[in-house]
């Protein structure tokens, strides 16, 4: 990893970053033009975050994530790796001239989970939720829930306790 107080244009990365927090970390390879990276912020190697993009403190964003614009990622979350976000369910009504477009949001509250490979709509995903590795999540997740599948559904409940509990659910 790069800490940002030691980037250089030859650590092979790209990075503009409005408002960047303390002992940030950036990983080789990547792209970061957020408009904020919190403090103690890990960003994985080939990793794309574009702008108007805002990172929470203490955040941690695995290696080969995608995060296009519009994205507001929370304190506290954990990205696994290869997690794609997309700002549009509907790419092809603007296309190819995209005349008028604007990003849909994407906003992940605090203490989120998003386990590995997980595909991420426009949605709003609450505090302390979890979604499972694989996970083509569709649909906005409320407060401690856990979502799982291809398409993702509801299949438990984190309780403020720390403990959980799941549904029998064949995915």
């Amino acid at each position: 990893m790069i800490v940002t107080t030691n980037i250089r244009q030859t650590d092979y990365i790209d990075v503009n970053i409005k408002m960047l927090g303390e002992n940030v970390e950036i990983g080789w390879h990547s792209t970061v033009w957020a408009d904020e990276v919190g403090d103690n912020t890990r960003i994985g190697r080939f990793v794309e975050v574009q702008e108007r993009v805002k990172v929470g403190k203490n955040s941690k964003i695995g290696s080969y994530c995608f995060i296009p614009e519009g994205v507001t990622i929370g304190d506290n979350c954990f990205i696994g790796p290869r997690c794609t976000f997309t700002n549009d369910k509907h790419p092809f009504l603007h296309w190819p001239e995209k005349r008028g477009w604007t990003p849909e949001a994407t906003w992940i509250a605090d203490h989120a989970v998003i386990g590995a490979g997980a595909v991420i709509l426009p949605v709003k995903i609450c505090e302390g939720s979890v979604i499972g590795a694989g996970a083509v999540l569709t649909k906005n997740v409320g407060p401690g829930e856990i979502w799982a599948g291809n398409p993702a559904r509801k299949i438990g409940k984190v309780w403020p306790d720390g403990s959980f509990s799941t549904k029998e659910v064949k995915l």
